[in-house]
């Protein structure tokens, strides 16, 4: 089967804790300003998060049954996708509109607050209903109703790629002329399972997390996500030009030393873009702040570009979204193309002499035509996505 590239990127939103729309977040990344703070519950160790600050809607009367924090993002990302939706629909008939979508914790979140109830007064909530409000299933199911969509849809669970395999399911399906277009993204967002797990792996910094700095003590969370329109054709905002994935299995936890699997998943995105290295004019880091994340990263930027191309991780704006930063780090190569410019990478000074690239530390103003962006995960789960001006 041969893929259909480049695709047209129609329309996008995001939501994290920078804000709830394109003006607001651009703004805080042009500022240098993050949005990492204290957690919205009690926990037994320090950290910060990046917490969602937007107000959320309910979810229509039809769908109040399924409605989570998750549902909610998610119901808020829909309604500021709206505009573009709408010229897909025109296009293309609901049945040919996939939705692909990614996350990790899905509605841990609401049944961790289900939970605390059982223990305090020994039943769950009357209105709890873990099919509804927990499973990934539930997340799919919200989106298809708010969007139209009527087109194949899924989603994806890994890890920290759990946003980014989606725009490559939207490659195939529409290579296989199984839909015209499709609405990719996902959504993850805060629960105490996610902050403890980490925290029990060493990986949790106890302050705002400082990818590439010498300094750095591991991952800040966030929570948040991003929807983008993906179509065989329209009037694309940018276009998503090549997805490249790979799967090393290295070591659950860490990365390979050399980040082999990082590197083969970003020579597979360029060779799907038909562009070399050097076509590439800047890099959104995964970046996490994590001693080996970092290093092994590094490692394989600058094995495969060999020259100082600008490399920016925005985790120490918005925390690791984990399920989320896949899709959110591609519309912010996408604005990156579109407004000219690189936020600075925030935390990264002083920079780790041991990593072998070029971190920017302040905004940089520049052309960018194409921009990749990285995401990998737990297990040598890795994704590269390479965007492209229109």
């Amino acid at each position: 089967m041969s893929l259909v590239s480049p695709l047209s990127i129609t329309a996008y939103s995001v939501c994290n804790a920078l804000g709830g729309d394109r003006s607001t977040v651009l703004q805080a990344l042009f500022e240098g300003r993050s949005g990492l703070g204290a957690a919205p519950f009690d926990l037994p160790f320090a950290t910060v998060v990046g917490r969602v600050q937007e107000t959320l809607p309910d979810l229509p009367i039809p769908l109040a049954s399924w409605t989570t924090r998750q549902a909610r993002i998610a119901a808020h990302l829909v309604t500021r996708l709206e505009p573009g939706l709408a010229r897909a629909r025109e296009r293309w008939r609901p049945h040919r509109i996939g939705v692909i979508l990614g996350t990790s914790t899905a509605g841990a979140d609401a049944t961790e607050q289900a939970y605390r109830h059982f223990v305090e007064h020994g039943s769950f909530p009357d209105d709890y209903d873990f099919k509804r409000q927990h499973t990934y299933g539930a997340l799919l199911h919200v989106v298809k109703e708010l969007s139209g969509a009527r087109g194949p849809g899924w989603v994806v669970s890994t890890t920290c790629t759990s946003s980014a395999k989606p725009l490559a399911s939207a490659m195939r399906l529409i290579a296989a002329d199984i839909v015209d277009a499709a609405i990719v993204g996902g959504v993850d967002t805060l629960c105490a399972m996610t902050l403890t797990g980490f925290h029990s792996l060493g990986a949790l910094s106890d302050r705002p997390c400082q990818p590439f700095s010498r300094e750095r003590k591991g991952i800040s969370i966030g929570e948040g996500g991003a929807f983008l329109v993906v179509e065989r054709s329209g009037d694309a905002r940018v276009l998503l030009e090549g997805v490249g994935e790979s799967s090393d299995a290295y070591h659950i936890s860490a990365p390979h030393p050399e980040g082999q699997g990082a590197r083969m998943a970003m020579e597979r995105a360029l060779a799907q873009a038909g562009c070399t290295p050097e076509a590439i004019d800047a890099i959104n880091a995964h970046g996490t702040g994590t001693t080996l994340n970092d290093l092994a990263e590094g490692k394989a930027i600058s094995s495969l570009f060999g020259r100082p191309i600008p490399v920016v991780s925005t985790k120490g704006y918005t925390g690791h979204t984990l399920g989320g930063a896949g899709a959110i780090e591609a519309v912010f190569a996408a604005l990156a193309i579109e407004e000219g410019w690189l936020p600075a990478s925030l935390g990264a000074g002083p920079l780790d002499p041991k990593i072998p690239i070029h971190v920017p530390t302040q905004v940089t103003q520049g052309t960018y035509r194409r921009v990749l962006s990285n995401s990998f995960a737990f297990g040598g789960s890795n994704v590269s996505v390479v965007v492209r001006a229109s």
